[in-house]
């Protein structure tokens, strides 16, 4: 449980960070990528970013890749518009708990259907 510092500072990195990549990263790899949340460690030295991606797996690799290669770029810009003794180290993961909403959602709709015959 993250306490109440620890929980804003992740929600505007969380902002920031998707600021950056829209508007800042011209990487082609790059494909329609949302940030969906951040785990920051206690200390608030490591940061685990989880995105959501558009497409399929190859989309999903070829974003992370763009991802993991603009990391220090992004830690870069963060550290010129944070005023914060230590800017976490970013780790891009994909979040595929969207993906599993998704399926359950489809799931219960399916049921909600009457059966045919």
């Amino acid at each position: 449980m993250q306490n109440t510092r620890t929980a804003r500072l992740a929600g505007q990195l969380r902002q920031e960070i998707a600021t950056i990549i829209h508007q800042e990263l011209k990487d082609p790899r790059l494909g329609f990528v949302t940030i969906t949340r951040i785990e920051l460690s206690n200390d608030l030295r490591h940061a685990k970013v989880l995105f959501s991606c558009l497409g399929g797996a190859e989309e999903r690799a070829s974003s992370q890749d763009a991802l993991d290669h603009a990391a220090r770029f992004i830690h870069g810009l963060l550290k010129k518009r944070f005023r914060l003794k230590i800017i976490p180290e970013l780790a891009f993961r994909y979040d595929a708990s969207i993906e599993g909403s998704v399926a359950l959602s489809e799931t219960f709709e399916k049921l909600k259907q009457p059966p045919d015959g």
